[in-house]
């Protein structure tokens, strides 16, 4: 269907151009006809990547082609049990990262759920059930309440419809439809004749013409241009990706130097030397680092699971860790999307009420006391009210979980009278005047102790007039202000009223209730903060990340509810149709100057996350609607609602939270945090045995002597001092004081100027230690096989020394929490006994070129393992010396 301004079209000209009729609808022949036309109605399936291609992916990394070069250089000199280790390396760190993305695409499985299934519609004159996927433009679709819509559809009848929009529009309270034709430029979010695929119906019934299907709906749009939103890398592959074409650049240039000085000024053969070059080159790879990255993400990955938050994939994890600032939707996220109670306005008092959301836990108070509906009569009467002049109902589900049926504002009425300290009952309507927007009011004819009453509930305005409150007056001046502070609050307010009637009414109609009306009170209602919403705002400002607030609905409201939030100043809020006045540069400093944004399009959320961005913040999302989608795809990381969250949304995002909790980001950050210092010690770790390693082939290759390592020792060591003992260094706690400092600059490099000196001394200081043994064991006669053994177990053993130094990067190893990590010693000790089995195992020897060792010849490895443990201490306390120093001038 050709996109058009339905809304802007008389009712009676929409069928005239969709060329259907009300009361027919089309015939099956024709609905076929127009889904060959214009297709199913339902939003295309994303291209699903091929497992295999997924797998191969993990390949893609720079390091890991200089990795696969070396093997097939090794093929053609015949070395086939380094070929063998080399890609076995290449395929481990390719499976792990390959399982790890697979477990998250399987949790997310379980809480996709979003279109109607069914439709109910006239075809051929008949009313019948088809499946929403088989509506085409021109359907007549009947409504009812608790339905979900199953297509963009025009209002032809609207009996009290309410339609609850807030994964479309993110605005908290149902939307009355009606079926006036509506200005041109009326904003998405005041369309009220018409109605969105996607979106419930709250109360009443109705009926309406589908205009659109799938792609054209407005969720298919947002669908639609989420394709074209482009996907930022993250920032640990940046700086990974980096940090890795310089290791390679580094390694290749200097492999290639050192086959021509080795070549010209030493006799070697071309193939022993082009082995000791591929051994430098293996020995400067840190191969193991892709492997342990992974592995450090996804336990990263499980933690955040176990704690409610889905992560998509394996970076994401880190880059939570440096987000700066977090743009959340308010409905259903900063907010329990479930109408409260929160204060009773009455003539003489004013009452407050505890407990937030359907669930009816809490209770009325005046003054901190408890509210007596035996002693208060006026209060009584207006929950009697209230609850009475209601058409919505309140249950517990199979789950226990509290569910509505009806109107969210109308239930939320029902809750409060449940609150109260003896029940409330729900009278018998005798006669009722249904809600209509022309009157903005309901009433109902009930008996009340033998006396006929008429209750009404409504708009307070229209019930001061009705209640005779003439302009002006002392008594109507008093309610507008306490109405007034209502809705400064960010409240809807709800007011209700009573008459009393002869006994012999038996009826009633608008005019028994234009005059006459005694007034009962006011009811304050608000979508209310999540308690713990609150904690994690304030938990955000301590670690420096801005929170802003983003949201379709008013700007009152959105003010309140980010002063009760801690977001904002409780004053300044800006609305979407300034931004979409605003030139880019106006719009991005509003996006910084600003962080209460009202009545929002999607359009405007994405510009927002675009706009920071451009500022250099690394920027979240969340969200659990589809307005949401693009800016969830655009953002750093995205963080969609596991519950409330549309499919769309879920889709778009890298985190989903299970329990719709905003306070789980606030951890997903905490544990963001961990990962990024842990890998970055990771690397502080594992570089030095590369170090160390090409050092000493590097010294070999100058001074013309035997071959310290082979290729596959080489490779041994890097794997198992990367996958073992390293991975201890996962499972460090987060270091004190983590989440009271600011986020990180999203350009700091991965290896500081300190980080480089620390690599280069500790390599230095294992490859001198280790050179110095070699040249006293070959003085004195040994073999290359046990120099090579000797040589494999100084170096693991100097690192497993090392791994005590890295679990913190400057302070002090021997603390109160040495012990607190109880995986670095499981691995010390599980190192301890694969290395004797390198050492004594027959096959192990034939693997890696080893063979058994006197137990005296230990005690050199151990020495130099102990000496560098020392020496790193003295250095990092020396560099706190220098930091401190600094620091206090």
């Amino acid at each position: 269907m050709e996109e058009k301004k339905w809304y802007n079209v008389e009712a009676g000209h929409v069928l005239e151009q969709i060329k259907t009729d009300e009361k027919q609808g089309l015939t099956n022949e024709e609905a076929t006809a127009r889904q060959a036309q214009y297709g199913k109605n339902e939003l295309p399936v994303g291209k699903v990547e091929p497992k295999w291609k997924k797998f191969f992916k993990h390949f893609h990394d720079v390091l890991i082609y200089v990795l696969l070069a070396a093997a097939l250089i090794t093929v053609v000199l015949g070395h086939y049990i380094d070929t063998a280790v080399i890609l076995l390396v290449a395929i481990i760190n390719a499976v792990i990262g390959y399982v790890q993305e697979n477990k998250a695409e399987k949790a997310l499985d379980g809480i996709r759920n979003m279109l109607s299934l069914k439709a109910n519609v006239i075809r051929g004159g008949l009313r019948t059930e088809v499946a929403s996927k088989e509506l085409v433009p021109g359907d007549i679709v009947l409504l009812r309440a608790g339905d979900k819509i199953p297509a963009d559809l025009r209002v032809l009848r609207a009996d009290n419809l309410k339609v609850e929009e807030s994964p479309l529009t993110g605005e908290s309270v149902s939307v009355e439809k009606r079926t006036e034709t509506l200005p041109e430029d009326t904003v998405l979010g005041d369309r009220k004749n018409m109605v969105f695929s996607g979106t419930s119906i709250a109360s009443g019934s109705g009926m309406g013409v589908v205009v659109a299907t799938g792609e054209q709906t407005e969720i298919g749009k947002i669908n639609t241009s989420m394709t074209q939103v482009e996907e930022l890398q993250t920032p640990l592959l940046k700086q990974t990706a980096k940090f890795g074409k310089m290791i390679s650049v580094v390694i290749l240039f200097g492999a290639a130097a050192m086959f021509l000085f080795g070549y010209t000024f030493h006799d070697y053969e071309a193939s022993e030397l082009l082995l000791a070059v591929i051994g430098l080159a293996v020995a400067a790879i840190p191969e193991g680092l892709p492997a342990i990255l992974s592995i450090i993400l996804a336990l990263g990955v499980q933690t955040m699971a176990s704690n409610n938050a889905i992560v998509r994939n394996l970076p994401s994890v880190e880059t939570l860790g440096a987000v700066s600032v977090i743009c959340s939707d308010k409905t259903g996220t900063l907010t329990k999307n479930e109408m409260t109670v929160t204060s009773l306005i009455l003539a003489e008092k004013e009452f407050t009420i505890t407990g937030t959301g359907y669930e009816p836990v809490g209770r009325i108070e005046h003054e901190g006391q408890e509210a007596d509906l035996e002693t208060d009569a006026a209060l009584k009467d207006f929950l009697t009210c209230v609850k009475t002049v209601n058409e919505a109902s309140l249950y517990q589900d199979e789950q226990g979980q509290w569910v509505i049926n009806g109107e969210p504002t109308e239930s939320c009425l029902v809750t409060v009278a449940e609150k109260a300290n003896q029940p409330v009952a729900k009278l018998e309507s005798l006669s009722k005047i249904p809600f209509d927007s022309a009157y903005k009011y309901m009433a109902s004819l009930v008996e009340v102790n033998g006396e006929k009453v008429i209750y009404v509930k409504g708009a307070p305005d229209r019930l001061f007039e009705m209640a005779g409150l003439e302009a002006g007056s002392s008594e109507k001046t008093l309610w507008e202000g306490k109405m007034k502070k209502q809705a400064q609050m960010g409240k809807r307010v709800i007011g209700a009223a009573m008459k009393k009637v002869s006994s012999d009414v038996t009826s009633i109609d608008h005019v028994d209730v234009q005059s006459g009306l005694t007034l009962l009170g006011l009811a304050g209602i608000i979508d209310p903060p999540r308690e713990e919403a609150i904690v994690a705002v304030s938990e955000c400002k301590k670690a420096g990340i801005v929170v802003k607030m983003i949201t379709g609905d008013h700007k009152e409201t959105a003010i309140a509810i980010g002063n009760q939030l801690g977001i904002g100043d409780g004053t300044q809020a800006i609305e979407g149709r300034e931004l979409d006045q605003m030139t880019p540069e106006q719009l991005k400093q509003a996006a910084v100057d600003y962080d209460v944004f009202a009545r929002t399009s999607p359009e405007n959320k994405l510009q927002l996350v675009q706009a920071l961005q451009e500022h250099g913040h690394i920027c979240a999302m969340t969200g659990d609607g589809v307005n949401d989608a693009p800016a969830l795809k655009r953002a750093d990381i995205g963080v969609a609602m596991g519950i409330k969250g549309t499919e769309v949304s879920k889709d778009a995002s890298q985190m989903v939270l299970v329990d719709d909790n905003f306070r789980t980001i606030v951890n997903a950050v905490r544990e963001g945090r961990r990962v990024y210092d842990n890998l970055k010690k990771t690397i502080l770790f594992i570089l030095p045995t590369n170090g160390a390693e090409a050092f000493l082939i590097f010294a070999a290759i100058l001074f013309g002597t035997m071959m310290p390592l082979t290729p596959v020792q080489i490779l041994w060591v890097n794997m198992i001092t990367a996958v073992t003992i390293s991975l201890a260094i996962a499972f460090e706690k987060l270091e004190k004081g983590t989440m009271e400092r600011p986020p990180r600059e999203p350009n700091t490099k991965l290896l500081s100027p300190y980080y480089i000196f620390r690599i280069v001394f500790v390599s230095l200081l294992i490859g001198g230690g280790i050179l110095a043994m070699n040249a006293e064991l070959m003085n004195n006669g040994y073999d290359q096989a046990t120099v090579n053994t000797v040589t494999l177990q100084a170096l693991v053993i100097a690192q497993l020394f090392h791994l005590f130094n890295c679990r913190s990067e400057r302070n002090f190893a021997l603390t109160k929490d040495f012990f607190t990590n109880k995986v670095a010693f499981i691995v010390a000790g599980l190192l301890i006994i694969i290395q004797l089995g390198v050492t004594y195992l027959p096959f192990m020897n034939t693997v890696l070129g080893t063979v058994p060792i006197p137990a005296d010849y230990w005690i050199i490895p151990v020495l130099i393992g102990f000496a560098v443990f020392v020496i790193v201490e003295i250095e990092k306390w020396i560099t706190r010396k220098v930091v401190a120093a600094r620091a206090s001038r």
